[in-house]
């Protein structure tokens, strides 16, 4: 593999510096024999990626040059019969140029020619969202961050804006602090996933391209006409797909500028019923939604199919608030025969070998009782740290923590408490009714 030009030390990008030049063995033929000396000559020729390996012969337009493997630096160092071949042909061994600049190296060759030599970690990773690249650099290369950001920009075509997470996800609003490390300074980002169009601030909102395939696995359980709950919907990116599929969906975010984008989302993707936005805190949001959908059916039970609770973090802590959630909904339940209770979709951490016992201790911990074993799974969805996994478990509610007539007072810390009553922006639409 052909290496830049080494700059330790560069903090600043200088691109001239990376210009390089290489020389090889060439074979000199005329155009029409190229195929042959192609044939003749291929386990010999130049293999280096993005590099030709046929190239213009500077002297003549009836040429073209043959080149061949770094490896040979002259004519002895050639296998013998392929000698022979020259005589054979009258073909003409010569030495030849390729320059290399900039724009040959990749963004990690770049890295690795400025960083320190024993740098085990090159970060030349990001993820892309829109046009944006957001990287997560480690302290010890921030002296080097504006030339990673500028590297970045220049490989990426589709990249216009770079940047940095500054610290740990806010976990009120659930986004990210943000330095702009290279280009424009254009924070709204233009998605495109599951069918639909998604646009928000990125420095205002949370949003993860790698949790697309989880996305689209969730959407794909539910069925048109089921009743959907997105506890901590963001901009949609479970709601507007499950919407646009036939489902129902109640869709809540306690962040304000989740809670815009995600009404623009809606009407972007022409979406014009079947799903209600709420901007509320997340217990607040369950027991409202409940009543809401509740109340659309005179005196029939009826509530959800599905709560999805994707806030990996702390969305195990809101399981509370199921306890007791259907108590004075009993009589209703117990008189349809058919009457089902939701299924919970909770998405979390663990860091645990066994992540199945470990995620079901902490639900029963916070519930009251642990999930039937036989009736719960658990979703492996991605590694986020070295033994650090973000998991889905999904469980039907029992009917004891629904119809609970005490809170588990134990697992109620003064904090929930608090958050309960702490005053948060609160949009809440009208009772919906189905159409």
């Amino acid at each position: 593999m052909i290496a830049p030009p080494v700059h330790r030390g560069m903090v600043e990008l200088e691109r001239s510096a990376f210009r390089k030049v290489i020389n090889t063995l060439a074979v000199k033929v005329p155009v029409k024999q190229v195929g042959l000396a192609k044939k003749s000559f291929a386990e010999v020729m130049m293999d280096q990626p993005r590099l030709r390996n046929i190239e213009p012969d500077p002297s003549s337009k009836e040429t073209k040059l043959v080149l061949l493997n770094l490896d040979f630096q002259k004519a002895e160092d050639l296998p013998k019969e392929k000698l022979e071949l020259l005589k054979q042909y009258e073909w003409d061994l010569v030495q030849h140029d390729v320059e290399l600049n900039y724009d040959f190296w990749t963004a990690e060759q770049i890295f690795h020619a400025v960083m320190p030599e024993d740098s085990t970690d090159i970060p030349a990773s990001f993820t892309q969202v829109g046009h944006i690249a957001h990287m997560n650099l480690r302290e010890h290369y921030y002296p080097w961050k504006r030339l990673i950001g500028q590297v970045i920009l220049d490989k990426n075509k589709k990249i216009t804006t770079v940047v940095n997470k500054t610290n740990n996800i806010d976990t009120t609003f659930r986004f990210f602090k943000m330095e702009i490390l290279a280009g424009k300074d254009d924070m709204i980002a233009q998605v495109k996933e599951s069918g639909c169009k998604f646009k928000f601030d990125f420095s205002k909102v949370y949003w993860n391209s790698r949790l697309h395939t989880e996305h689209d696995r969730l959407v794909q359980l539910f069925k048109p006409k089921e009743y959907v709950c997105d506890v901590f919907a963001g901009v949609g990116p479970f709601a507007l797909p499950a919407a646009k599929k036939g489902s129902i969906v109640y869709a809540n975010d306690l962040n304000p500028s989740s809670y815009e984008y995600m009404k623009e989302n809606i009407a972007a993707n022409k979406i014009t019923s079947g799903i209600f936005p709420y901007n509320m805190d997340g217990r607040a949001f369950i027991r409202q939604a409940v009543k809401d959908l509740q109340a659309t059916s005179a005196n029939e039970w009826k509530t959800f199919d599905h709560f999805v609770m994707n806030l990996p973090a702390t969305a195990i802590e809101f399981l509370d608030v199921f306890r007791g959630l259907y108590y004075d909904q009993k009589d209703l339940f117990n008189a349809n025969p058919r009457a089902k209770l939701p299924m919970i979709h909770c998405h979390c951490f663990t860091k645990s070998t066994d992540a199945l016992q470990d995620i079901s201790e902490r639900v029963g911990q916070i519930m009251g009782s642990k999930p039937d074993p036989s009736k719960s799974s658990v979703h492996w969805v991605r590694n986020v740290a070295p033994k650090k996994d973000m998991y889905c478990i999904s469980f039907p509610l029992s009917s004891d923590i629904a119809f609970a007539t005490i809170p588990v007072s134990n697992n109620s810390s003064e904090k929930r408490k608090l958050q309960d009553t702490e005053p948060s922006p609160r949009k809440v639409p009208k009772s919906p009714r189905t159409e």
